[in-house]
């Protein structure tokens, strides 16, 4: 990475209560501020995969504003995206196809909401993880 970039790591998870059910999911950003509080969030109805998706396009969403208020340009910044989600970070990357029309269009206003940055890293991590970061 080149030592002028800024750096700034995402951190998701979602889930629903029944598989659909009533879906939730909750990020954290860690950034050249520090990083900030578990956001929570609370979605309608939808499966584990919607819930997962939803949350991280809500944190690129943050990030991207975040990134505004500081003034930094998302070209000359770097974006780790964690999750334990295996079919979004595999969808992301381009190792899983996206089969489902649902996902499918999940996964492409991710990929839009990504192409400002100058560099996207995924990493899948343990769930266990996820839940001591995020606490679900």
């Amino acid at each position: 990475m080149n030592r002028s970039w800024k750096s700034f790591v995402l951190i998701f998870d979602g889930g629903s209560r029944g598989n659909p059910g009533p879906s939730y999911g909750s990020y954290i950003i860690q950034g050249p501020e520090g990083k900030t509080k578990p956001i929570r969030l609370r979605f309608g109805r939808g499966t584990n995969n919607e819930a997962e998706y939803r949350t991280l396009i809500a944190g690129i969403e943050a990030v991207l504003s975040m990134m505004d208020q500081l003034g930094i340009d998302p070209g000359e910044t770097e974006l780790e995206i964690r999750g334990d989600s295996k079919l979004v970070i595999c969808q992301l990357s381009g190792q899983w196809k996206a089969k489902d029309a649902r996902m499918r269009a999940l996964r492409d206003e991710s990929r839009r909401l990504l192409e400002p940055f100058g560099s996207v890293r995924f990493r899948q991590h343990p769930r266990a993880r996820s839940v001591a970061l995020l606490g679900h």
